[in-house]
């Protein structure tokens, strides 16, 4: 009896219409598009204003319309949503819970999955695991976060990095021996320190004293972060080639957190694969967190061929890191 894995068969994405370049924000902070660009690999993101949508939630919504919309399929068929987010609409409502009713899945449970940059990433051993259980037959897995709700456009670390945007994919039992073949998941809490927002959680509430100090942004020290960043994603996706005994000609593409060009490529330079292996759309989203992963595989689908060998590699605040190994089912 053949091994039921869980198979990624279908992908949708969407990012918000306005375009922020590199340009403007020569404007808002001292920078400049030379030295962005030569940093990190970014030339524009995408940020969502009050006239197009509000919340995360509608960022998700659309993602998960274009996958409905080109996979063909009720939404009354899907067992469960999950929304990996760094960003939820709120914090007590279930953002997930929320898309669930706006898309039609009524017969779908639905909650939200927080692990930063790597939410999507630890959101498709999830969806894996409930479907290798036998239990589910299509789980939808959303990768959303509205950055610019959380950004401070004065911090010149953060407002030139981060973007708005959403990806989908669809997860469904296979019996080919296709879909999620690996993982390797890790964690480390003592890097909080380094890449989060102070207030606004339990630990620390809202207060007028929060509020006027700007504790409700995001802060990091880039210099750490891309430290760790570097080291963690490389070893990890050279960890799950060596289990899995793949040679850089094994590795039809690379599909890396879409953080800084430089971190994407010390990742395939230690796996020995050429740039042409890797997905990459940094230069026109920045770093939309938990939509990185999605929006890489709705941008890049058409070249995607059944059977090609996908590694994922992701590093989030936290800290949190992982790659996962995943054979293409369509």
């Amino acid at each position: 009896m053949s091994k039921t894995t869980a198979a990624i068969t279908a992908v949708g994405g969407y990012v918000p219409e306005f375009v922020l370049t590199n340009n403007m924000l020569e404007d808002m902070v001292e920078t400049n598009d030379e030295w962005i660009v030569s940093r990190t690999g970014i030339k524009e993101r995408r940020v969502l204003k009050p006239e197009e949508g509000e919340g995360t939630s509608y960022l998700a919504i659309k993602a998960a319309q274009d996958l409905i919309q080109k996979k063909n399929i009720d939404p009354k068929e899907i067992d469960l949503i999950m929304i990996a987010t760094a960003t939820p609409d709120s914090m007590v409502a279930s953002t997930a819970a929320f898309v669930a009713s706006e898309i039609g899945a009524v017969n779908a449970f639905a909650y939200d999955l927080l692990a930063a940059c790597s939410s999507f990433l630890f959101g498709m051993s999830t969806a894996a695991s409930y479907i290798e259980s036998g239990r589910y037959k299509k789980v939808l897995l959303i990768g959303a976060d509205k950055m610019s709700s959380i950004i401070d456009y004065t911090d010149r670390t953060t407002c030139i990095i981060f973007g708005d945007g959403a990806g989908a994919a669809l997860f469904e039992p296979n019996e080919e021996g296709l879909g999620l073949q690996d993982e390797y998941l890790r964690a480390d809490g003592a890097g909080r320190q380094f890449l989060g927002m102070d207030a606004g959680g339990s630990l620390m509430p809202a207060t007028e004293e929060t509020v006027k100090n700007r504790k409700h942004f995001i802060y990091q020290d880039g210099r750490t972060v891309f430290k760790f960043a570097v080291s963690n994603m490389a070893d990890v996706a050279e960890k799950i080639m060596q289990r899995n005994d793949l040679k850089d000609t094994d590795v039809s593409w690379l599909v890396p957190h879409q953080a800084n060009k430089r971190i994407i490529d010390a990742t395939a330079n230690r796996m020995g694969l050429d740039s042409s292996k890797v997905l990459m759309n940094i230069e026109r989203y920045g770093n939309t967190t938990s939509a990185t992963l999605p929006l890489l595989l709705a941008d890049f689908e058409g070249q995607l061929k059944k059977g090609d060998n996908l590694v994922f590699a992701a590093f989030g605040g936290g800290f949190t890191w992982g790659s996962i190994y995943l054979k293409w089912a369509y």
